[in-house]
């Protein structure tokens, strides 16, 4: 048998597994989703090991110089103190690699979205007024009321998120006009944006449905002779 053959055969049958959920859940459903989890475990497993656990853990404690052992002692001794989270009664023992990897992960995400996300907005939102790049006066007003917009919906929507308020003569703590009309502005915004985001997810959902709409049609016809 043709090892494409055979591959598109599987293919054919896990897409009609997975397919099988439209018609609500069912044991065939499950076992393609088994099959992907499974999969995918194994290929992250495979990798962490032949990318991650070899070459930076195993390799330096073995062959590496003294300062490569040296280093390579801190991972591989929080590796080991995270093996006992899998014990209820060592699990406290599994504490500081636990914190480590919490504190790492925060720092990874933080530094992430301030210097990608803060800082890319700021510069997004500064661009468009450099106007010594625009080719006549129609494309720079286009650039200038572009930023304008931008600009007006990023600040719309910071103050959207500002929920401090004031105590009103009655007892009732509320924002000032100003700032729940400029919140509601920056909820259209958001509100426009979700919708976008909405729609991208649904028209690459759509796209991928067609896809194996199409492939099983290709399949169907190169199993028939």
């Amino acid at each position: 048998m043709d090892v494409d053959f055979a591959w598109t055969a599987v293919a054919f049958i896990l897409t009609l597994l997975t397919l099988s959920y439209l018609l609500g859940d069912n044991p065939l459903f499950r076992l393609a989703a088994y099959l992907f989890v499974g999969v995918s475990a194994g290929y992250v497993a495979v990798i962490l090991l032949f990318e991650v656990i070899f070459p930076r853990l195993v390799v330096p404690l073995i062959f590496g110089s003294a300062s490569e052992k040296l280093l390579a002692v801190v991972p591989a001794v929080l590796s080991v103190l995270l093996l006992f989270k899998l014990s209820p009664r060592l699990t406290t023992l599994g504490n500081p690699s636990m914190a480590f990897l919490v504190g790492s992960g925060a720092a990874v995400i933080i530094g992430g979205a301030v210097s990608g996300t803060l800082f890319g907005q700021i510069r997004g939102a500064i661009q468009p007024f450099a106007l010594t790049q625009s080719g006549n006066v129609l494309q720079a007003g286009s650039q200038l009321m572009g930023g304008i917009i931008l600009l007006i919906g990023t600040v719309l929507t910071l103050i959207y998120f500002q929920f401090s308020a004031r105590r009103k003569a009655n007892q009732q703590i509320s924002r000032s006009a100003a700032v729940q009309a400029a919140a509601f502005g920056g909820q259209i915004f958001i509100a426009i944006t979700l919708g976008a985001l909405y729609a991208g997810i649904l028209a690459a959902a759509l796209t991928a449905l067609i896809e194996r709409f199409d492939f099983l049609r290709t399949a169907i016809q190169t199993f028939l002779p």
